[in-house]
């Protein structure tokens, strides 16, 4: 049996660690780390699926540990990150339970990021039309959007509305939410895969990813959630163009 056969599977795997290691730097509310493991597990995720293409060992098993290391690392990291920021906007310390039962409860409305991730998933296994791109805001999308909510927070100032409307667990409350019908919404995304290298087929891809570059190097982590918003504007504008009759 080829060792090549295994590579795609041990690189999946390598998301999984990496999801593993973000959780254990969620729950320690150092959120930096935390996302920088999950951009390493998002790395790991390209490459498991671009090896088993190459080396021609795609199998169903790969399919399905692909999905399940995406769980970890898309699906539970960004459920965790959305728990705890709703968590601290409280001090419980000394409260009377009895008289705070909703915001006693209210962090594990984060948790319906992790619930909607893995629907997706699920669907995304079975939906032959997902096969060359995406119908629903992909986990590793979302994952990087609600992860890089608590950088945004630590890096604007006390006065600033970027910190009051973070810090504010309404428009949480709506990001989770939102972030929860974007990854089950019947809209088709555009693929970032380039698969033939030229400008022509690949210049709304290669125009995305310029735009995606300015914008991180002028706002930094408040380009994130900006990038993700700006994938979705435009496959709704490509999707409405492309529907357009040619004459």
């Amino acid at each position: 049996m080829p060792f090549s056969k295994y590579i795609p599977n041990f690189i999946t795997l390598l998301n999984l660690f990496s999801g593993l290691l973000a959780l254990i730097c969620a729950f320690n509310n150092d959120f930096e780390m935390a996302f920088a493991f999950v951009c390493l597990g998002i790395f790991f995720d390209f490459w498991d699926g671009f090896f088993a293409r190459i080396l021609k060992v795609q199998s169903e098993v790969g399919l399905q540990l692909d999905s399940l290391a995406d769980m970890v690392t898309s699906g539970v990291v960004p459920g965790v990150v959305m728990y705890k920021m709703l968590y601290t906007i409280y001090d419980f310390s000394g409260a009377d339970v009895s008289e705070h039962l909703l915001h006693y409860f209210l962090p594990y409305i984060g948790f319906i990021i992790t619930l909607a991730s893995c629907y997706r998933l699920a669907k995304f296994n079975v939906d032959t039309r997902q096969t060359t791109s995406f119908i629903g805001l992909p986990t590793p999308a979302n994952a990087l959007f609600i992860l890089s909510l608590p950088l945004i927070l630590d890096d604007s100032p006390n006065t600033s509305i970027v910190y009051n409307m973070l810090m504010n667990p309404y428009v949480l409350m709506g990001i989770t939410a939102l972030s929860a019908y974007m990854l089950n919404a019947e809209i088709p995304l555009f693929s970032l895969k380039i698969k033939q290298f030229n400008f022509k087929d690949n210049k709304l891809q290669i125009g995305f990813l310029v735009l995606a570059l300015v914008l991180l190097i002028i706002l930094k982590y408040l380009a994130i959630p900006l990038i993700i918003i700006a994938y979705v504007v435009l496959s709704v504008i490509n999707n409405l163009f492309s529907q357009q009759p040619t004459e």
